[in-house]
């Protein structure tokens, strides 16, 4: 019975978008805007000696599209992302149908950003946080999202029916083909809700103070069992001209259902088409703070300098901990975004270590590994 009140979600939701008789719109023409990016990126990084002797390797990164239009209260949104092979090619980010229902409540449907924790971005530097890694920082997932935003209260109610599906087979394995990190291989995310509240205390919304949480299940093909998943959050955000903060704590614990003699322990997750092990419980917190300095002249617009730390906390007795930090200062010229930081990381996959185990088991006797990175974007 609750399989059938879940497939009727997506309907009852557009529904809601094209009967509501409250809000008129006045709109006579479809906006459409295109836009996009064109990155490079220089790294230098401390575990790959052949790097080191040559100084460093600076190559392409990513080519954006991104398209939102409007019409009568029917807005798209939309970002396709191009990498290079090594970084699985290309593939949507984001692609939504929304529709305002009034002026403080909307309604999204497609593949949308999942409302969890700080968004879009808990984070100031271009490696993002570690929530991120683990599918809880700017992570999207097929579903439908309502929102609703006033000067002092947001909160979002959403249904996701699962994780971005490429193939539709019955027992074809999940895809680490993506932009944002999911369960991925032989476990599938399914029929997941999130809530999120968001309270302003004061009217010019420098301070935001929040709660969000998400219960799903995890589907697995071989037992053909459906287990579970969780994740809760407190966090908090500070915005003014020139100073941001941003701090959150995160419980998360996934249940799957696997094969016998598969380790429960840990589960797989990926994007940018490689996957790799997660510990199945954790904590993680995290602290960022930035500095904008405005300069204006015919060059530099402004800097913002940041620090962003990260620690993930594994609740396995026997797995090693993970640590991230980035310290960093992004520089604008208008069109022009460059990124500059040095990124430190312990049991960290992106930064050292085997990359398949580092944010489960890990390694006991790691040590700390360090990337220096240039991004450079020009976005139109």
């Amino acid at each position: 019975m609750l399989k059938n009140y879940i497939s009727l979600i997506p309907l009852l939701a557009f529904c809601s978008i094209f009967c509501s008789p409250n809000y008129v719109f006045a709109q006579d023409e479809p906006e459409v805007n295109i836009g996009g990016a064109v990155r490079f990126n220089y790294n230098l990084s401390s575990w790959k000696p052949g790097q080191k002797a040559r100084g460093g390797d600076f190559g392409y990164d990513v080519f954006i599209i991104n398209a939102d239009a409007k019409f009568k209260g029917i807005y798209l949104e939309a970002e396709y992302r191009l990498y290079s092979d090594a970084f699985g090619g290309g593939f949507l980010k984001y692609g939504l149908v929304g529709y305002e229902l009034d002026e403080k409540r909307r309604l999204e449907l497609g593949l949308a950003e999942v409302p969890f924790g700080i968004e879009r971005y808990n984070s100031h530097n271009w490696f993002l946080n570690l929530p991120y890694y683990v599918g809880l920082e700017d992570d999207y997932d097929m579903g439908v999202d309502y929102i609703y935003n006033d000067d002092r209260f947001q909160y979002h109610v959403g249904f996701f029916k699962n994780a971005e599906e490429f193939a539709f087979g019955s027992n074809t394995p999940s895809s680490p083909h993506r932009y944002s990190y999911d369960v991925v291989g032989r476990n599938k995310e399914v029929n997941q809700f999130n809530t999120k509240f968001i309270w302003k205390p004061l009217s010019d919304n420098t301070h935001k103070i929040g709660a969000s949480g998400q219960y799903g299940g995890l589907y697995n093909i071989d037992t053909e069992e459906t287990g579970d998943h969780y994740a809760v959050a407190l966090h908090y955000e500070y915005q003014s001209n020139d100073w941001s903060i941003k701090g959150q704590a995160t419980k998360s614990k996934l249940n799957p259902k696997n094969a016998p003699g598969e380790s429960r322990d840990i589960v797989s997750m990926g994007a940018y088409g490689v996957p790799y092990q997660v510990a199945a419980d954790f904590e993680i917190y995290t602290l960022g703070i930035a500095k904008k300095l405005t300069l204006d002249t015919n060059l530099i617009k402004y800097l913002e300098f940041y620090d962003d730390f990260g620690y993930m906390n594994k609740r396995k007795k026997e797995f090693a901990n993970t640590f991230m930090n980035v310290f960093g200062v992004l520089i604008n010229s208008g069109p022009i975004f460059t990124y500059i930081d040095y990124a430190a990381g312990y049991n960290h996959s992106w930064l050292g270590g085997d990359f398949t185990n580092e944010f489960a088991a890990g390694m006991q006797d790691a040590k700390w590994e360090a990337r220096f990175n240039i991004n450079i974007g020009y976005y139109f």
